[in-house]
């Protein structure tokens, strides 16, 4: 047992995660691990109803081949992003710390809480009306507002008993999850391939087409915020090729897997709702159940990661204080019903937070890999400008590319990859790049980021 770990009590040792100093050896995982955790937050309704979406918009054939290329997107990144955190592992909050300074660190993990704590709290409100819609399904009856709140609020407080003892209770949760969610999605499939068979699938027209490049955009920046917190998991890989297997397994094979079974549901059913679909098959309470699984998997995640960021910010805190007040702040935020209403503001922080990646990215393989040690992190300066800026730039041009009215600023001046999210990474990546090159031209190094 760590020495942290002996003189910690009480709650404090049960729920001690490391959240602020790197995984030991002895605690690391293998890429299974991983693997199963990234696939249970792939396993959600959110990637069915992308997949519905999808399988509204193309064919069959041109589905598969939209989920294919957004799902390599999002790999891709995650796979760089948990390299960096099975290296030097650490969460993506304290790999940010490196990369903005040791208080610049502050603006940069309140963005990937309320990212994070945004998504919780959109899910649990999902979570209850899925909840509620299977009831009214099963029974004929459809609960009212109490009916609601009680399951917005007992989910709730089942999300945050995963998410309070960290990596190893969501780890356990998504070994037992993932099965049987899995399982009742393949048999949906079989089921409907049983009354719509495959060539008549494939020869059915998408009732809303459209070109390509938006499905694409859809997955790649729906997933985008996750490949950016990759690090929170893959920080506990027993090495790189452990932490990029886990990827590979959860960001490509689930997910490619779910989303496209989500495309062939909406084609057989003529609905893109995952929850009419698989409750319209007759699984009855399985289905609820397996729904509820899915939901849950993937929220806990969500508190995990935010609670993960409040942090680095509020530095005298255990981590399960921060992740129970967290919680029951996104209960209630909840049953406001922000999920109706936080949209627009979840895809303007997907404008802000993949820039974050996408600068300790090239500030750790390009620039300044040396310094990225635990050890090296009281001689980080308390905030590293040029760096602070280049995500405020790439974060604007991500505006400017964003369609008008899509995002609270967004202006869609100008298109690049068609991706918003995409393009703050890359250009977050380059200008990182150029920016500390030329201050190594001109100064001869780095000196609020050298090693004395």
């Amino acid at each position: 047992m760590a020495k942290e770990e002996k003189e910690l009590k009480g709650m404090d040792a049960w729920t001690w995660d490391y959240e602020r100093e790197p995984v030991p050896e002895m605690k690391k995982k293998s890429w299974w691990s991983s693997g199963l955790i990234f696939g249970g937050v792939a396993a959600c309704l959110a990637a069915l109803m992308v997949g519905g979406i999808v399988g509204s918009m193309l064919n069959l054939s041109d589905a598969l081949i939209a989920i294919v290329c957004g799902c390599l997107v999002t790999t891709v990144i995650a796979a760089v992003t948990a390299a960096v955190a099975a290296r030097i592992n650490l969460s993506t909050p304290m790999i940010s710390r490196f990369a903005f300074g040791d208080w610049g660190v502050v603006i940069v993990a309140l963005v990937l809480a309320l990212g994070c704590y945004g998504w919780f709290a959109v899910q649990l409100g999902l979570f209850g009306e899925t909840a509620r819609a299977s009831i009214g399904l099963m029974t004929g009856v459809t609960p009212g507002t109490v009916g609601l709140w009680l399951a917005i609020i007992f989910g709730g407080l089942a999300m945050i008993s995963s998410a309070i003892f960290g990596y190893k209770t969501i780890a356990w949760l998504s070994y037992i999850a993932v099965v049987p969610i899995v399982g009742i999605m393949i048999a949906s499939v079989v089921v409907v391939l049983g009354t719509h068979p495959w060539g008549e699938l494939l020869m059915h027209a998408p009732p809303n087409p459209a070109p390509i490049a938006i499905p694409i955009s859809i997955i790649a920046g729906g997933f985008m915020v996750g490949a950016v917190i990759a690090p929170d998991v893959s920080r506990y890989a027993k090495s790189t090729g452990h932490a990029v297997g886990g990827v590979l397994l959860g960001f490509l094979a689930f997910q490619i897997v779910l989303i496209f079974m989500g495309a062939i549901l909406a084609h057989a059913a003529n609905e893109w709702d995952a929850v009419k679909i698989m409750l319209g098959l007759g699984w009855g309470i399985l289905g609820m159940l397996v729904l509820v699984l899915a939901q849950w998997t993937t929220n806990d995640n969500n508190l995990y990661s935010a609670a993960l960021s409040f942090a680095v910010v509020f530095r005298r805190w255990p981590r399960w204080w921060l992740t129970l007040g967290a919680g029951v702040i996104g209960i209630l935020l909840a049953l406001w019903g922000i999920y109706g209403q936080f949209p627009n503001w979840l895809m303007f922080l997907g404008v802000l937070i993949p820039p974050i990646a996408g600068i300790y990215v090239a500030d750790y393989f390009i620039t300044n890999r040396d310094f990225y040690k635990f050890e090296n992190l009281p001689k980080v300066a308390k905030v590293r400008w040029l760096m602070l800026a280049t995500w405020v730039v790439s974060s604007f041009i991500g505006l400017c590319t964003t369609p008008a009215g899509a995002a609270p600023g967004a202006l869609g001046w100008f298109k690049i990859t068609t991706i918003p999210a995409i393009d703050t990474f890359l250009i977050s990546f380059v200008l990182a790049i150029i920016v500390g090159w030329a201050y190594k031209k001109v100064k001869g190094g780095w000196p609020e980021a050298t090693p004395a």
